[in-house]
């Protein structure tokens, strides 16, 4: 299991007048993100960041389940960030949603899932490992957060699947997600299969023949067929 970080990374806020999309938009045009700060029994407060600062703790090791200071107004809370939200073209930060928390409090977090090793079905049965879960939701302290959870892979092979139950244990982390969620296994290879000469000439043969061809012409009209009728009465009596 990674070792349990916490980042001492400040985020400086400044308290704002929550109000229209104008408003946030004008936020925006200054060079801030709007966010929310909320929890610890206290009012929801609206507030604007910097999204550099929020950029490199989303970015850092920890990621979102960084634990960080807090900083308005000149007073300091430990706190999270629980959810963000980009703008889908430029991928520019559009708002924040920041949790304050309790060192001493146990929350809930979703952390990642490493593999480690090459399994024994991909280095000796040559096939391929699949990663089915990729995070696992765990209840802990704050500072007990891991970075990731390391899961062995080396003994890994066909027929054989990993689960969360199987994921190293700790007295300061408490699992929640279903213990038998699969988490990886080894699938095989399908070969692609290519036609022999046989089978091309096999299926030109049974290929059925090509439609007769139906050439087109004037069609005849009621006209023409009523015309054509007396002429041929003609020569019969001329016979």
């Amino acid at each position: 299991m990674a070792t349990a970080t916490t980042e001492q990374n400040i985020l400086e806020a400044q308290p704002r007048t929550p109000g229209t999309k104008n408003d946030a938009r004008r936020v925006r045009k200054q060079g801030k993100v709007p966010a929310v700060v909320y929890g610890a029994g206290k009012q929801a407060l609206p507030v604007s960041v910097d999204p550099r600062q929020v950029s490199r703790i989303l970015h850092s090791e920890t990621g979102h389940n960084t634990v960080f200071d807090l900083a308005v107004d000149g007073e300091r809370t430990k706190a999270m960030i629980v959810d963000w939200q980009y703008e889908p073209i430029k991928g520019a930060l559009l708002h924040i949603d920041l949790k304050r928390i309790a060192m001493d409090q146990k929350l809930r977090v979703n952390v990642p899932i490493e593999l480690v090793g090459e399994p024994a079905g991909v280095k000796q049965q040559g096939g391929i490992l699949e990663q089915i879960t990729r995070e696992v939701e765990i209840e802990c302290l704050p500072g007990d957060i891991p970075n990731a959870i390391d899961l062995n892979v080396g003994e890994l092979v066909f027929g054989m699947v990993l689960r969360v139950t199987d994921l190293p244990k700790s007295d300061k982390i408490k699992f929640l997600t279903d213990p038998d969620q699969p988490v990886a296994h080894i699938i095989s290879i399908k070969e692609e299969e290519v036609p022999t000469a046989e089978a091309v000439a096999g299926e030109a043969a049974a290929a059925p023949a090509e439609p007769e061809v139906i050439k087109k012409g004037k069609p005849e009209t009621e006209e023409e067929g009523a015309e054509a009728a007396p002429e041929k009465s003609e020569k019969k009596e001329k016979k």
